[in-house]
C-alpha cells in the first residue's frame, strides 16, 4: 500500500529545499489482508485501464497483468465471504499470508513500473521490462500458492455454518441532517449550568469545571450549554477550543479566536494572537469553552488572556482530572459528573439504537440486560446501540449481551475499552480500515470530510466498483452511524457532514490496534533536515498521498514529478505557478489541490499536458486556466477530457472545448474578473451531469451578470452559489424555475438593488436560501415563491428590517437564522413565529447571532493589519 508523507517548511523554502518531517508516514497503514489486497486490486486495474497512459507501456505484460488481476478477484472474493461466515484461527493465519503475499506482489510491481517510466535509455528499458516479466511469473506462483491454500479453508467453510458474525451493514435510513449528538438525561445538570453562567453577577469571571472520567459525556453537557438560548442571549460573545492531551497554545487561541469572529483571517506570533483575543474579549461579558484540559499548565498557559473585569463572564472547562479542576475552578461551582441511572440509560440506548421506531418486545429483556452491563457510561451504551442497530436477528442480540457480560472487571475505563474493541470487531473490513486510519491524524483534531475522503480513494482501499466518492461518504456515515465517528460540522443546509472526530477513546483504540499489528508501518518517523534532491526521494518512490500544504513554493517541484503512484497532491504557493508538461507523468493522480496565500487569489497555469491525468476526480485551486484540451481524433468535435472528473474549482477558462474536456463534472467553480461575458452560459448547457455550481466575480467592478433565462443552466442543478455578481433582483425569476434547485445562496452583492419582489411562481424544490452582505432593503413575496423551503439564512443584512410575513404560510419551513442583522429583523422573525403557532403549526426555530449593533462595536477592536477580510474566503470547498 502507499506511504503518506506530511513536509513542513524549513527557515527558507524554495522548490527544491524542504525540511521533511514526517510524524507519521503512512506505508501500510492499514495492512490488514483486505485493505491490502483491494490495494494490490487497484494498482493492477490502473494499468489495465484502457486510457491510462501505462498501457502503452505495460501491453507487453497485459496478459500476465489480466491473469494476475482474475485470482486476486478471486481472493478478493474470497475474503469477503468469510468475512460474513467464518471466523477462525485458521483464517487469521490465512489472512496473513494473503496480506503478506499482496504487499510483496504490489510492491514488485510498483517498483518494476516504475523503473520502465523514469528510464530514459533504451535498451535500460528493456532489460527493465524483462525483469518485470520475470516478477510477474514469480509473483502469480506465489497468488497460486495462497489461491490453494484459501480453497482448502474455503472448502472446509462449505460445510460449515452459514450464520453471519459480520453482517453487511443495510444502507442507511438516517438522512444526516438528523445525525446529532443529543444528549438524553442531564437535563439538571444542564440547567444548573446554565442559571450558574447566567446568575446576576458583577465579580470577576466564574470558572466551572464538568469532571468526569472518558466517555461520561462532559463535552456533551459542555456542548448543550453552550448552543442553549438563554446563554447566547446572556453573553455578547462566546467561545469555543478543543485542548487535548498534547496541547498546543496557538492553535487554542486561534480557535477561540474563530469563534469569536467567523469572518476574519487571524495570523501572526503566539503572543500576538493572544493579544487580540484578549482585546476581542476586553469589555464584553464573554463565555469561553476549554475542552478536555488534561493540565494545570494548559490552564497557566492561556488564562491571562481572559480579561479580569467585572462583567459577570463565564469560563466552562471539561477535564478527567480532579486537580485541574481544583486549581482552575472557582469555589463550590465544579460539577462532577456520575455514571446514568438505569432509566436514561435506557433511554439513551433506545434513541440510539431504534431511533424514531418502536422497539420490539422481544428485544426489550435482551436489551436491557446489555444496558446494565454498561454501567452507566453513556459512550460505551451509544456504541453498542450502534451495533445492534444494524442487527435485528434476535440471536445476535444475544450474541452481544454474552459478550457484554464476560467482560468482568472492575476498572471502569477498561470495561469501556472492551466495549469499543467489541464494536470494532463487529465492523466490516473496509470500515475497519477506514476507522483505523483516523489514527494518523492528532488527537482531537477535527477533520475536513473532503480531505479524509479523498485519501481515503487515494490510498486504494475503497471498491473501485462503485463511485469512488459515493462509496467514501457510505463508509463515513457507516461509522457515523455506528457512534464511532463524531460530527462536528454540516454544511449549511445540514445535508452533508462538513467536519468529522473520533472520541479520544476511539483513537486509544485505533492506537492499539496499530500496537498489535493490526495495521503495519514501514516509515513512522523519518527526519530528513537537508535539500531534497531527487535521490532523496527513492524511499518514497511509491508515494500515494503527499500533502506539502505547510510548504509555501515558488516554482514546481520538479522531483515531485517521479512520483508516478501519487494519487493525492497538495501544494501551497506565495504567487502565480506554472505548472511543468512533465505533470502528465503522475498518471495515477486523482485529486490535485493547489492553495495561494491566505489573502488573495493567485492563478495556477496547466499545460495542454494536464488533460494527460486521466485519473483526475478533483481539482482544486482558487484560480486555475486550463488551456483547450487536444484533439483526439480528426473529427473536429472530438477533444481530450477528464472521464472521471467530479470536482473542479475554480476555472478561470470557459471555452466550449474546455466544458467539453470536464463534461462529466459534479461540482463547478468558476472564478473570472468579469462573469458577463456571453460564452460562459452558452457553454455551462453541456454540463449534463452537473449539481453544485459557484460563479464567482473577483473584481470590484459593477458589472452587471445577465441571466437571460434558466435554460443557461442545466436542469440538473441542485445548489447554487453567487458571490458578487450583480445580477439584478428580477433575474431571479428565470433562476426560479430551476426545476431540481434545492440550494441558492446569493452573496457579497450578488444582486444590485435595494428590492427583490419574485413575480412567478417558482423554486418548486427550493430548500435552502441564504443571502449575505447584501443593500437589499424592501422584500416582497409569498408562500407560493417559495413553497418548500425549510431553512431561511440572512447575515449581514444591514437595511433590511422585515421579512415577508407570508413566511409563516410556508409548512415545511423550520429555520429562520439571522447572523449581523438588524434588532427589526429578528422581530419580524419573531413575528412569524407566532403566527405559525396562532395557525395551530410547529413554530419556525428562530437564532439570533451578534446582532448588527453589537459587531459595530467589536470592529473597532481590531487593527486592520491583524485581520482581513479575503476573496479567498469565497472559493472555500463549502459543499456549497
Amino acid at each position: 500500500m502507499g506511504i503518506t508523507l506530511s513536509i513542513i517548511p524549513s527557515t527558507s523554502c524554495t522548490a527544491c529545499s524542504f525540511q521533511v518531517i514526517i510524524a507519521k508516514a503512512n506505508a501500510n497503514i492499514v495492512d490488514m489482508a483486505h485493505a491490502s489486497v483491494a490495494s494490490l486490486m487497484r494498482t493492477i486495474e490502473s494499468l489495465l485501464t484502457s486510457n491510462s497512459p501505462m498501457q502503452s507501456l505495460t501491453c507487453d505484460h497485459s496478459e500476465d497483468f489480466s491473469a494476475l488481476h482474475e485470482k486476486i478477484s478471486s481472493l478478493e472474493v474470497f475474503l469477503k465471504n468469510f468475512e460474513k461466515n467464518n471466523v477462525s484461527v485458521e483464517m487469521t493465519d490465512v489472512e496473513v499470508q494473503i496480506k503478506e503475499v499482496a504487499n510483496i506482489v504490489e510492491h514488485t510491481i510498483q517498483l518494476s513500473v516504475t523503473e520502465i517510466v523514469l528510464e530514459n535509455d533504451e535498451n535500460l528499458r528493456e532489460k527493465a521490462h524483462e525483469r518485470l516479466s520475470d516478477s510477474l511469473q514469480q509473483v502469480a506462483e506465489d497468488i497460486d500458492h495462497i489461491w490453494k491454500e484459501s480453497t482448502k479453508i474455503q472448502d472446509k467453510g462449505k460445510h460449515a455454518s452459514k450464520e453471519s458474525t459480520v453482517q453487511e451493514f443495510p444502507s442507511s435510513s438516517k438522512d444526516i441532517r438528523y445525525v446529532e449528538n443529543n444528549m438524553v438525561g442531564r437535563d439538571d445538570q444542564r440547567k444548573r449550568l446554565v442559571e450558574d453562567l447566567t446568575r446576576s453577577y458583577s465579580g470577576e469571571p466564574k470558572v466551572i469545571p464538568i469532571v468526569g472520567m472518558g466517555g461520561i459525556g462532559k463535552t456533551t453537557l459542555a456542548n448543550e450549554v453552550y448552543n442553549d438560548a438563554r446563554i447566547s442571549s446572556h453573553f455578547d460573545v462566546c467561545a469555543w477550543a478543543t485542548v487535548s492531551q498534547q496541547q498546543n497554545v496557538k492553535d487554542i487561541l486561534l480557535s477561540l479566536l474563530r469563534s469569536t469572529k467567523v469572518d476574519k483571517v487571524f495570523t501572526g506570533s503566539e503572543a500576538k494572537l493572544a493579544d487580540m483575543l484578549q482585546k476581542s474579549l476586553k469589555g464584553k461579558r464573554y463565555l469561553i469553552v476549554l475542552d478536555d484540559m488534561w493540565k494545570t499548565e494548559a490552564w497557566d498557559s492561556v488564562r491571562l488572556c481572559f480579561p479580569s473585569e467585572n462583567k459577570g463572564s463565564g469560563i466552562l472547562l471539561t477535564t478527567r482530572n480532579t486537580e485541574v479542576a481544583r486549581y482552575a475552578g472557582s469555589e463550590n461551582l465544579s460539577l462532577q459528573m456520575d455514571f446514568m441511572d438505569q432509566d436514561d440509560s435506557w433511554n439513551l440506548f433506545k434513541s440510539a439504537a431504534f431511533a424514531n421506531e418502536a422497539l420490539p418486545s422481544e428485544y426489550k429483556n435482551i436489551g436491557k440486560q446489555i444496558v446494565d452491563e454498561c454501567h452507566g457510561l453513556p459512550l460505551t451504551i451509544v456504541v453498542v446501540a450502534g451495533l445492534l442497530k444494524f442487527k435485528r436477528a434476535i440471536e445476535d442480540w444475544k450474541s452481544v449481551a454474552k459478550d457484554v457480560k464476560s467482560f468482568v472487571t472492575n476498572d471502569a475505563d477498561e470495561r469501556c475499552s472492551r466495549v469499543l474493541g467489541l464494536s470494532y470487531n463487529h465492523l466490516t473490513n473496509d470500515l475497519k480500515t477506514c476507522l483505523l486510519y483516523f489514527e494518523i491524524f492528532p488527537e482531537d483534531a477535527e477533520i475536513p470530510v473532503n480531505h479524509l475522503m479523498r485519501i481515503w480513494m487515494a490510498e486504494g482501499f475503497l471498491n473501485l466498483e462503485n463511485d469512488l466518492g459515493e462509496e467514501a461518504e457510505k463508509c463515513l456515515q457507516h461509522l457515523v452511524d455506528r457512534c464511532l465517528v463524531l460530527v462536528c460540522k454540516k454544511s449549511r443546509d445540514e445535508t452533508k457532514i462538513r467536519s468529522c472526530k473520533v472520541h479520544d477513546l476511539i483513537y486509544d483504540l485505533c492506537l492499539r490496534e496499530f500496537q498489535k499489528g493490526n495495521v503495519r508501518s514501514k516509515f513512522q518517523s523519518i527526519c530528513i533536515s537537508t535539500v531534497i534532491h531527487q535521490s532523496q526521494l527513492i524511499p518514497f518512490k511509491l508515494l500515494r498521498v503527499l500533502d506539502l500544504s505547510d510548504v509555501k513554493i515558488d516554482v514546481f517541484p520538479v522531483e515531485i514529478l517521479s512520483l508516478i503512484w501519487l494519487r493525492y497532491l497538495s501544494l501551497r504557493c506565495r504567487e502565480n505557478l506554472d505548472i511543468p508538461p512533465e505533470i502528465c507523468r503522475l498518471w495515477n493522480l486523482q485529486t490535485f489541490i493547489v492553495q495561494g496565500p491566505i489573502r488573495s487569489v493567485i492563478t495556477i497555469n496547466f499545460p495542454e499536458e494536464i488533460w494527460g491525468l486521466k485519473q483526475l476526480r478533483h481539482l482544486k485551486v482558487s484560480k486555475f486556466y486550463l488551456p483547450k484540451p487536444p484533439t483526439v481524433s480528426a473529427d473536429k468535435g472530438s477533444y481530450a477530457g477528464f472521464s472521471n472528473i467530479q470536482t473542479a474549482s475554480y476555472l478561470s477558462s470557459c471555452w466550449k472545448e474546455v466544458i467539453l474536456g470536464i463534461q462529466n463534472v459534479k461540482k463547478l467553480g468558476i472564478t473570472k474578473d468579469y462573469l458577463w461575458d456571453y460564452e460562459l452560459l452558452d457553454n455551462l448547457v453541456y454540463l449534463q451531469q452537473l449539481e453544485i455550481l459557484s460563479l464567482i466575480c473577483v473584481s470590484y467592478s459593477h458589472v452587471s451578470l445577465i441571466i437571460p433565462s434558466a435554460k443557461a443552466f442545466p436542469a440538473t442543478l441542485k445548489k447554487l452559489k453567487l458571490y458578487r455578481t450583480h445580477l439584478d433582483w428580477s433575474y431571479l425569476d428565470n433562476i426560479a424555475e430551476l426545476p431540481n434547485l434545492e440550494v441558492l445562496k446569493l452573496m457579497d452583492d450578488a444582486c444590485d438593488g435595494v428590492e427583490w419582489h419574485p413575480t412567478v411562481r417558482g423554486f418548486t424544490r427550493l430548500k435552502f436560501l441564504l443571502i449575505e452582505n447584501n443593500d437589499l432593503k424592501y422584500w416582497k413575496a409569498t408562500d407560493d415563491n417559495f413553497p418548500v423551503l425549510e431553512r431561511l439564512v440572512l447575515s449581514n443584512l444591514y437595511y433590511l428590517e422585515e421579512i415577508p410575513i407570508e413566511f409563516a404560510d410556508i409548512h415545511t419551513l423550520q429555520l429562520i437564522e439571522l447572523t449581523m442583522c438588524l434588532p427589526e429583523l429578528g422581530k419580524s422573525a419573531a413575528q412569524i413565529q407566532q403566527e405559525q403557532e396562532d395557525l395551530g403549526n410547529n413554530p419556525v426555530d428562530v437564532r439570533i447571532s451578534h446582532p448588527w449593533m453589537l459587531l459595530q462595536s467589536l470592529h473597532h477592536n481590531y487593527d486592520d493589519d491583524d485581520t482581513e477580510d479575503s476573496d479567498a474566503d469565497a472559493v472555500e470547498d463549502d459543499d456549497n
